[in-house]
């Protein structure tokens, strides 16, 4: 196991009603001028939206509000909301909606404070100075509720970048698994995939001896298998919901990666993918993912053998162990189809012809030199044979 340090202090109120909690928590953490930033209609529909905002006027916060977030949230609302911030004085930033409102409220609250671009943080400089942020979750995806992560899609040029910082870890996170009962299936599968590619991210490490977080990872994994036919069939199954809700928090808040290497491939491929064709991100990690994984499965079998027999329950083959390392990625891709991902670039609406240039972005776009992945070090070759394994 290798050094290393964790702080993670983020206050989590979770359960149901938790969202008439925002106002008394952002008064708990500071805040005196908000901004409300978050997508568009089901917030509004719901209500959740007008409830957070009496919660607010309830503990005497001032507050202006940002609409408008997308999924693969844009580089152009940011720098609006960077704007809106400075304007208003605003003093707190609370995302209402699920990781890309968190994702672009974490953008806002750093570059609101900096006089620079705030995309220098999006090509690896450190966020070490934000605005308090704070969230209230509505779909168990992202994990950027509890996590130092942000993710936002520059429009000049179509790149979508990560940044990171203890500083916009979110000060406080309302967790209430009801409020993503109303989530279409195909949404809800969305997340459940983007949770297992956290987790998957983390257990494919080089660092050896790191058994307590294989065990947390892969019991983790096991939940959602278990769980998540259960959502699909009964969207109203509040515990399933709520087991689902805190595994995503879980898996990316870091808890369960420290002390090890880290992949990220399947991320950083298939961010081509939603750049390019806007599909949602746990559909394209639906396909990426089981690509990633067969190109990589000679660099260490017995690590991809072990996730078959501890998650899948694959018996293992001593004499081949590729055998259970193959059956493993098989029955994962069983899984994404069995709650209807997609399994192919077909189902998403990718085009073969766009392999060569979203290899290139990847590997070189916007100031990256060349490679990706912290498993195996993969170069646009490699990425280009990935992205036809995804055609199958």
């Amino acid at each position: 196991m290798d050094n290393f340090v964790f702080y993670s202090p983020t206050f989590f109120a979770f359960g149901r009603e938790t969202e008439r909690e925002a106002g008394q928590l952002i008064k708990k953490f500071g805040g005196s001028k908000v901004l409300v930033h978050y997508g568009g209609g089901s917030v509004v529909r719901s209500g959740l939206l007008e409830r957070v905002k009496t919660s607010l006027t309830e503990f005497g916060l001032a507050f202006v509000e940002l609409g408008g977030v997308k999924p693969n949230p844009r580089s152009g609302l940011v720098y609006e909301g960077i704007a809106l911030c400075k304007k208003e004085g605003v003093d707190f930033v609370l995302a209402v909606g699920g990781g890309s409102a968190i994702d672009s409220a974490k953008a806002i609250a750093a570059g609101a404070i900096y006089d620079g671009d705030f995309w220098d943080y999006y090509q690896g400089k450190r966020i070490e100075e934000a605005l308090p942020v704070g969230t209230v979750l509505t779909i168990a995806a992202a994990g950027s509720e509890g996590s130092e992560s942000s993710v936002i899609t520059n429009e000049d040029g179509m790149y979508k970048r990560g940044a990171g910082g203890s500083a916009i870890r979110p000060k406080f996170s309302i967790l209430n698994p009801e409020l993503t009962q109303t989530l279409p299936a195909y949404q809800t599968a969305c997340g459940i995939t983007d949770i297992f590619a956290h987790l998957y991210e983390r257990y494919m490490t080089n660092t050896k001896h790191v058994e307590v977080t294989d065990r947390l990872l892969e019991g983790l994994m096991q939940t959602l298998v278990q769980e998540a036919p259960k959502v699909i069939a009964d969207p109203d199954n509040y515990e399933a919901r709520a087991n689902i809700m805190w595994a995503g928090m879980m898996a990316h808040n870091n808890s369960c990666g420290v002390g090890r290497s880290q992949d990220w491939a399947s991320h950083d491929i298939e961010h081509e993918l939603s750049a390019t064709y806007d599909v949602a991100h746990g559909a394209g990690l639906a396909v990426t993912m089981p690509a990633v994984m067969t190109y990589n499965v000679d660099h260490n079998v017995m690590r991809f053998a072990q996730a078959a027999v501890r998650v899948w329950g694959c018996q293992m083959d001593f004499e081949n162990p590729k055998n259970t390392a193959l059956a493993g990625i098989q029955a994962f891709r069983n899984f994404l189809k069995l709650i209807g991902m997609p399994q192919n670039f077909a189902e998403l609406g990718a085009k073969a012809e766009d392999i060569d240039q979203m290899a290139q972005t990847a590997c070189y776009g916007d100031a990256r030199k060349g490679s990706l992945g912290g498993f195996v070090s993969l170069n646009k070759e490699d990425v280009s044979n990935i992205y036809k394994l995804m055609l199958e």
